[in-house]
């Protein structure tokens, strides 16, 4: 039986400027069981702000998981992951770098700044739904996330 008590939708913040990323990782959410919203942030500053629940966010639910992609346009995807882990009202959030990269370089950067897990983004659709199942089937369904 899964561990992860839905009384309500699971938050999921994607960080991805890439307009196809998005639309990929919106169709392979489509695939999943566990109710949720998928929010979407195209950069940084961005992303900052909606966990801080600053800007354009202030109203912003705060998110189970951090899916967060390497290469955004304004602040690099592990300066951001850097932010989350530094900031103690966010450190707990699972941030997930689902990343095209799979430069060593990235990935031991990505970990050793506490990413919960770094992921190579498909490029086909089957296999983004795979994979988001596999995202879906761990952390909203197995893993006892800190809420709030």
């Amino acid at each position: 039986m899964p561990d992860f008590e839905r009384t309500r939708m699971a938050e999921i913040l994607l960080v991805e400027d890439n307009p196809g990323d998005v639309r990929l990782m919106q169709e392979a959410f489509r695939e999943v069981s566990v109710p949720h919203r998928l929010n979407v942030v195209c950069n940084g500053h961005d992303a900052m702000d909606y966990l801080r629940h600053e800007g354009d966010f202030k109203s912003a639910a705060r998110p189970d998981l951090v899916l967060l992609d390497l290469n955004l346009p304004d602040m690099h995807g592990l300066e951001v992951l850097a932010a989350i882990k530094n900031d103690p009202s966010l450190r707990r959030t699972p941030a997930v770098v689902f990343s095209s990269s799979q430069a060593r370089e990235e990935v031991v950067g990505a970990y050793n700044l506490n990413a919960n897990s770094y992921i190579a983004k498909p490029v086909e659709l089957p296999d983004f739904i795979r994979v988001v199942k596999g995202v879906e089937e761990f952390w909203l369904t197995v893993v006892k996330l800190p809420k709030g």
